[in-house]
């Protein structure tokens, strides 16, 4: 595994991370495998786990934080994330601060994920949607600057709405925010334009989630594919977009360099980047911990595959059902 210094935090995080939005909302969970993955990731060298409060109310915020107690000799970095208090994900360009993050309820939900970690500290606490609207309202900053003072935080975070890379610029220039979480693969390449550079001189970690673009970058998506109506992939993958999605994929898979799967190019797309810090795919499955943490192994890839997958950039405006 190899580690990246994670912007001006000078921390030296893996740069495969593990994504644990799959343990809520998705089917196909099973604890004990949950936790033989999560093991084998530690024992390969990850030591980035990012989370959310949403995920399951808190379960798998306490699944990281037994993961903590498992292995106390070494640095896990946790990275959780305070859930907007209207519950819409995302947010809209009309949601009021005080309807989404007001002062004493950023308070609130960094004592129960606290105490969900069973840590004295969160070391990245990030705000689970963002409007730009915000950046100069005084509330949200005087509560993080409270917590931070008080040692209950280490770094702040902002997690961005799908597909909207710059509704993040004003707020990351005050100065506030450490890190920045964003949909950065093969088909979203937008964050290149604006944010990367703005993290770039502003010294901020960054970290890419979604790098197998919700699965449609594994390539086992078909038009044919149904989730179960319990699995929040249903309510995304809806026909116009699957359909199109497939379509992409299979454009994608006739630029395959020879001996490389879909996934693996996914990966190596991202970590070619020097201004992305970590990736953060889920890994449920041991067989995904091991294919995912191959990755890591500071090969990049030839100059002509480069280029050829700026073709494959997909730029989409945000939807009812894209979430």
């Amino acid at each position: 595994m190899l580690y990246r210094r994670f912007g001006r935090t000078n921390w030296q995080v893996s740069e495969i991370g593990y994504g644990m939005w799959g343990l809520a909302g998705w089917t196909g969970s099973d604890r004990k495998e949950t936790d033989d993955s999560l093991n084998l990731a530690v024992e390969s060298g990850v030591n980035f786990f990012d989370t959310a409060w949403g995920y399951g109310e808190g379960l798998s915020e306490r699944i990281l934080g037994e993961l903590i107690k498992r292995y106390p000799d070494r640095k896990l970095y946790a990275a959780t994330k305070i859930p907007p208090k209207n519950r819409q994900w995302p947010s809209r360009p009309d949601s009021s601060l005080k309807e989404v993050f007001p002062a004493d309820y950023i308070v609130e939900y960094t004592e129960l994920s606290l105490k969900n970690l069973g840590t004295e500290k969160i070391d990245l606490l990030q705000f689970h949607v963002w409007e730009d609207s915000w950046a100069q309202e005084d509330e949200w900053k005087e509560a993080i600057q409270k917590l931070t003072k008080e040692g209950k935080v280490d770094a702040w975070g902002i997690s961005i709405n799908r597909w909207e890379p710059d509704n993040a610029l004003e707020t990351l220039k005050t100065g506030l925010i450490d890190a920045v979480q964003v949909i950065y693969n093969i088909f979203d390449q937008a964050p290149e334009d604006n944010l990367f550079p703005l993290c770039k001189s502003m010294d901020l970690g960054v970290i890419s989630r979604v790098p197998f673009d919700e699965g449609t970058l594994t390539g086992t998506l078909t038009k044919e594919t149904v989730f179960p109506a319990d699995d929040w992939r249903s309510t995304y993958f809806v026909p116009e977009n699957l359909n199109s999605s497939v379509d992409h994929a299979e454009a994608l898979r006739a630029d395959l360099p020879a001996g490389m799967t879909m996934p693996e190019l996914a990966l190596r797309f991202i970590l070619n980047n020097p201004d992305v810090h970590t990736t953060i795919p889920g890994m449920r499955k041991l067989p995904h911990v091991r294919s995912n943490v191959s990755a890591s192994d500071g090969q990049k890839l030839a100059a002509e595959v480069v280029e050829k997958l700026k073709e494959h950039r997909w730029d989409r405006s945000p939807t009812q059902w894209s979430q």
